[in-house]
C-alpha cells in the first residue's frame, strides 16, 4: 500500500517539472546577495568632450557602460570600469587604462576645488590636455566626489583590489564571498547633433555726425567656455571676464555718448561671438556676413578690432598682435594710449605687446583677432595671459573663484580710458581721467554679470539644449538697453562638409549596483546543477533508494536487538 502510493507520487513528479522547480526557487532567492533596490546608487556624471573640427575627431566616442568596478590599484583594467580620483590619475596610468581597453573610466574630482594645491592644479591641467589630444573609444566620465560615492570607492578598493593581489586559491575563495559593484550608464551611442546653430549677438553706438561717413571701432568677446567636459566648463576667466568687460564697456560708452559734449566721432560696434573655443566660428561667420553684404562698410571702415580674452586676474596686461601696428596708425596710436594709461593711472600694472605671426598650418587659431587679421583687418587681443598656450584657457578649473573682480575692473578702466583717449586724441593722461564719478567703472555691475555667467556651464554644446539659452536672452536684453540696432545672427555648419560637429550625451546618470562577482554566479550555478542532478537521480531510483533504506533500517534494528 505504502509503496504503491510512493510509485504514484514518483510518476506525478516525473511529469510535472514546474512542481519540483519550486524546490530550488527559494534557494535562488536566499542566495541573492542584496535587495536590488537597497543595492543601487545613482550619480550624475559628465562625459568628456566629443566633437569634430576641420574633419578631425576629438575626445570620447562612446557613452554606454555596463562593467565591473575597479580602482587604480587593480592590476588589470581590461573590460572593467575604473573609478579614479583625478589627483591620483597619472598620465602613465591614464594611457595604461586606455591601452588595455577598459570598459569605462570614471574620474572623481573634489567638490571644493579651492582645496587643491598648486601641484595638483598643474597635474589636472596636464591631464585635461592629454585626454583631449586624441580620440578614444573608452567611455570617460567625470563626477563630483560626494560622501556616498567616496564610500563606494573605499568598498571597491578594499574588496576587489585585495583579491587581485592575493594568491590564486585565496583570490578564488575571496571572489566567492565578497561584494562588488557594477557600473551602468544606460546611454545610447552618441549621435551628431543636427540643425546646429551658433549664435552671435551684436549692436552699435552711433558716433556724432553722419554714421556712414564715420570710422568704426569693433569690440569683440566670445562667450563660450571650454574644458575636458562641456557640462563642467564654466570659463570664469576665459572668457566670462571678457564678456563682463565688454558689457561694462557698452554701458560706459552709452553714458559717454549720451552727452553731446562727449559724443565722439566714432561708431562703436560690440560683438559677442559664439563657438570661440572651436576656432572662433562665430567671429568667422560674422566677418564673412559683414564683408559680403550691404553693411560691408562696417568692417572696411573699422580702424581696428579689439578682442577681449581672459582679463580677470594678475597685474599684467598684454596686447597680442599678428603684425605690430605702425607708428601713427590707428592701431599704433591706441597702443600708445594703453601704455600711457597704464603708466599714469596704474603704475603697478605691467603692460606689453606680444607679437605672434598667424600659423596657418595649425588647426586652431591662437587668438580671436587672427580671424580679422587673416582678412587683412587691423585687430588685436587684450589679455592678462602672455601666451595663447596657457592651460587656464581650457579647463574645468576655470571657476568663479579664479577671477579677481578688482583686477578685472582695473583692466576695464584701462581699456575705456585708452579708447576714449584715442577717439578724443588726448595725448597726456597724467591728470586726465574721463571715466570718473558718474562715469566710473561699476565693480558691482561687473560682479553681477560675472556671477550670472558662471552660474551655469557654458560649453558651446550646452547652448544648443532646451531652446533659447538664458545667457543669450540676457545679453540681448542688456544690449537693447545700451545699444542701437541690436541683431542676432546664427552660424550653421555646412551639411556636406561641416567645419565643426557637436554630439549629444554630454550628461548622464551612473547607476552603481552592489553585486556578487561573476565567479559567485558560476559557483551558485554549479551548486544548483549538483542539487538538480541529485534530485533527478533520487526520482529515477526512488525504489532502489527505498529498498536500500529499508535494508539499512532492518540491519540497524537487528544489531540493536543482539
Amino acid at each position: 500500500m505504502v509503496f504503491g502510493e510512493a510509485n504514484e507520487f514518483v510518476e506525478i513528479l516525473r511529469g510535472a517539472i514546474p512542481v519540483y522547480a519550486l524546490f530550488f526557487l527559494p534557494l535562488l532567492i536566499i542566495l541573492s546577495p542584496l535587495d536590488p533596490v537597497l543595492g543601487a546608487h545613482e550619480f550624475a556624471v559628465y562625459r568628456v568632450q566629443q566633437y569634430d573640427l576641420q574633419g578631425t575627431a576629438y575626445g570620447c566616442r562612446s557613452a554606454a557602460m555596463n562593467v565591473e568596478a575597479r580602482t587604480l590599484q587593480s592590476g588589470s583594467y581590461s573590460r572593467r570600469g575604473v573609478l579614479a580620483r583625478i589627483t591620483e590619475l597619472t598620465l602613465t596610468k591614464y594611457h595604461e587604462i586606455i591601452s588595455q581597453m577598459a570598459g569605462g573610466l570614471i574620474i572623481l574630482f573634489p567638490h571644493n576645488l579651492l582645496s587643491l594645491s598648486n601641484n595638483e592644479i598643474q597635474h589636472i591641467l596636464e591631464l585635461e590636455k592629454s585626454i583631449l589630444e586624441e580620440e578614444t573609444s573608452v567611455p570617460i566620465y567625470f563626477a563630483v566626489e560626494t560622501p556616498e560615492i567616496r564610500r563606494i570607492y573605499e568598498e571597491i578598493e578594499v574588496s576587489a583590489n585585495n583579491v587581485d593581489k592575493q594568491p590564486t586559491t585565496e583570490a578564488i575563495l575571496s571572489s566567492i564571498t565578497m561584494n562588488g559593484f557594477q557600473f551602468v550608464v544606460g546611454a545610447s551611442q552618441p549621435k551628431a547633433l543636427s540643425d546646429v546653430q551658433v549664435t552671435n549677438v551684436w549692436g552699435k553706438l552711433h558716433g556724432h555726425g553722419i554714421e556712414e561717413q564715420l570710422p568704426s571701432i569693433v569690440i569683440v568677446a566670445h562667450y563660450d567656455a571650454f574644458g575636458v567636459a562641456p557640462a563642467l566648463s564654466y570659463g570664469a576667466d576665459s572668457n566670462g571676464s571678457g564678456v563682463a568687460a565688454l558689457i561694462e564697456l557698452a554701458r560706459l560708452f552709452f553714458l559717454l555718448y549720451s552727452s553731446s559734449q562727449t559724443h565722439a566721432k566714432f561708431n562703436l560696434v560690440f560683438l559677442l561671438s559664439g563657438a570661440g573655443k572651436f576656432n572662433y566660428q562665430g567671429a568667422k561667420k560674422w566677418i564673412e556676413d559683414n564683408l559680403e553684404t550691404s553693411e560691408s562698410g562696417l568692417l572696411q571702415d573699422a580702424v581696428f578690432t579689439l578682442c577681449l580674452d581672459s582679463l580677470g586676474s594678475g597685474d599684467e596686461l598684454y596686447l597680442h598682435v599678428s603684425k605690430p601696428p605702425k607708428d601713427g596708425s590707428p592701431g599704433g596710436k591706441f597702443l600708445q594710449e594703453l601704455k600711457a594709461v597704464s603708466a599714469s593711472v596704474y603704475p603697478k600694472l605691467k603692460f606689453d605687446m606680444v607679437h605672434k605671426k598667424i600659423n596657418l598650418a595649425e588647426d586652431v587659431l591662437a587668438w580671436e583677432h587672427e580671424r580679422f587679421s587673416i582678412r587683412r583687418l587691423p585687430a588685436f587681443t587684450l589679455s592678462h595671459l602672455s601666451s595663447h598656450k596657457h592651460f587656464s584657457r581650457n579647463t574645468i578649473l576655470d571657476t568663479r573663484d579664479k577671477v579677481d573682480v578688482g583686477a578685472l575692473s582695473r583692466n576695464v578702466k584701462v581699456i575705456a580710458e585708452a579708447l576714449a583717449g584715442f577717439m578724443f586724441n588726448l595725448s597726456n593722461h597724467n591728470s586726465t581721467e574721463i571715466f570718473t564719478n558718474s562715469l566710473d567703472v561699476q565693480q558691482g555691475f561687473i560682479t553681477a554679470w560675472l556671477d550670472f555667467l558662471t552660474f551655469q556651464p557654458r560649453g558651446a554644446q550646452m547652448f544648443l539644449e532646451n531652446g533659447k539659452n538664458e545667457i543669450i536672452s540676457s545679453v540681448e536684453q542688456v544690449f537693447s538697453e545700451y545699444l542701437k540696432e541690436v541683431k542676432v545672427s546664427h552660424v550653421k555648419p555646412d551639411k556636406r562638409d561641416p567645419e565643426f560637429v557637436f554630439y549629444n550625451a554630454n550628461k548622464a546618470k551612473l547607476s552603481a549596483y552592489s553585486v556578487k562577482p561573476a565567479l559567485f554566479d558560476l559557483f551558485v550555478l554549479a551548486g544548483i546543477a549538483i542539487y538538480l542532478l541529485a534530485f533527478f537521480f533520487a526520482l529515477q531510483n526512488f525504489s532502489w533508494l527505498l529498498n536500500l533504506y529499508r535494508g539499512l533500517l532492518v540491519g540497524f534494528k537487528k544489531g540493536k536487538q543482539s
